[in-house]
């Protein structure tokens, strides 16, 4: 073992190698850490008993090139989603319109009148950017932008009811992921809950029993990621609002998903503009069915949406220059609906018709036959979901490929995919890998099929 140790080389003798020339272009500190990651593994290794021999040099130096290389590679990258989830929160929920994109270019590129009003050459409001297109868009009076809906449901709750009572039906005291749940939410904002009603049935004579000299606000949360069914009864907005301004309290509504278009018949969700004239306040998400950027985007009457830009909260909730230059970009697309269906890619997805998907995923498979013979590629008939915590029992009709190998087998194909430079996400079912094309955008498809020739090349 000492012997082994012994022939263990230098870090300085390896930096002199001429075959250390091949990692000239990488930072030249980065390097060394690697180089000497790798020969401590080495000598633990020697030590353990697991190695029996030293590596050569020219093996030490390929293995610190590919560590480093690595290492400089961006960890947040592009995806191709061919989950079928198309609001997928572990994929970034809503990719951008095109509009947004480059927007968001040209804000990063140098300054811009983030807090600066150009007509009276004085400091501004960063949330006035967006705010006429959303009182034109949802009729209401103001707006407040944070930086997601988490964020606005605690700040609606702190400024309107720290230290006193909240009123919720029991059936919608709900959690998302992230442990995001609204009894925890309410403790940390200062209000104290108070839970009316069942968990399957609650009505308008339960909250006007729990409205006491203590309430401040009487709150509804969408239960946007399930649905209780059966023997079921909830109160509506319209009742809800005629209960708090019966005792003059405001009345909030967390809509959680953000629906700003009609999306037709069996989609059960609240439309943000029907609801805002319902609604004191009312909070959403901004890239969730809305199809932005992460913010969360509170809507309401002038004196309360003030009072929340007075909280110390909002500084540190506040959303910055790019959020709002995607969402204004997003929101500017709603002007048209017809324009906002063809380039908002959520929208898009949620209103591809089925057979331009099948053609879609038709043309991809043969491709993939034509360059892959080792592979059977088939179009088989899916079922995409909304996903996000959005319409959680609504399944979409879609087609995708379904994917087998004579020469890897559907788990390393899967790895493999999911490992290129732009990884490809699919999932893995009765054998097959599948790839649902109606989440796959049709800019991609030349890639989607370099990468399946790609990993089975490389699974040989």
């Amino acid at each position: 073992m000492n012997n082994l140790l012994r022939a263990i080389p230098k870090v300085d003798d390896i930096l002199k190698d001429a075959r250390w020339r091949a990692l000239a272009g990488y930072p030249v500190e980065c390097a060394k850490d690697h180089l000497r990651d790798v020969l401590n593994e080495l000598r633990a290794a020697i030590k353990e008993g697991k190695a029996h021999a030293v590596a050569p040099v020219e093996t030490i130096i390929g293995e610190t090139k590919r560590r480093t290389e690595q290492s400089l590679r961006p960890a947040l990258k592009k995806v191709i989603n061919g989950t079928g989830v198309i609001i997928h929160t572990n994929l970034g929920r809503s990719p951008l319109a095109r509009s947004a994109i480059e927007r968001l270019l040209a804000i990063a590129s140098g300054y811009s009148n983030l807090e600066y009003g150009l007509v009276e050459g004085k400091r501004g409001d960063r949330h006035e950017h967006c705010l006429a297109l959303l009182k034109r868009l949802t009729g209401a009076e103001a707006a407040l932008l944070v930086n997601n809906n988490a964020a606005a449901v605690l700040l609606s709750l702190n400024t309107l009811a720290e230290g006193r009572e909240v009123i919720i039906g029991r059936g919608e005291l709900i959690e998302v992921g992230g442990s995001f749940r609204i009894p925890e939410i309410m403790a940390k904002s200062g209000a104290a809950l108070r839970e009316v009603g069942t968990t399957n049935r609650t009505f308008k004579e339960d909250y006007e029993r729990g409205v006491n000299e203590r309430t401040a606000l009487i709150m509804k949360a969408h239960t946007s990621n399930y649905r209780i069914r059966g023997f079921t009864h909830e109160a509506t907005t319209a009742e809800l609002a005629a209960v708090a301004a019966g005792h003059h309290i405001p009345f909030y509504f967390d809509t959680g998903s953000g629906l700003l278009s009609d999306l037709g018949s069996g989609f059960d969700e609240p439309s943000v503009p029907e609801e805002a004239g319902r609604c004191d306040v009312i909070s959403f998400s901004g890239d969730k069915l809305l199809g932005g950027p992460q913010a969360g985007i509170i809507l309401g009457r002038a004196g309360l949406i003030d009072a929340m830009k007075k909280n110390p909260l909002t500084r540190a909730l506040r959303p910055d220059k790019f959020t709002l230059s995607a969402l204004e970009a997003t929101l500017l697309l709603y002007l048209d609906k017809d324009k906002a269906r063809r380039e908002i890619p959520i929208l898009r997805m949620l209103h591809q018709d089925p057979r331009v998907v099948k053609a879609r995923a038709g043309r991809v498979a043969r491709m993939v036959r034509k360059g892959s013979p080792a592979i059977t590629v088939e179009v088989v008939t899916l079922y995409a979901e909304v996903g996000g915590g959005s319409l959680p029992d609504v399944s979409i009709p879609s087609y995708g490929l379904s994917l087998t190998s004579s020469v890897i087998s559907v788990e390393k194909l899967e790895q493999r995919m999911r490992g290129l430079d732009t990884p490809v996400i699919g999932r893995i079912e009765k054998g097959r890998f599948l790839i649902d094309m109606r989440t796959v955008q049709q800019e991609d498809e030349p890639y989607l099929v370099l990468a399946i020739q790609t990993a089975l090349r490389d699974g040989r």
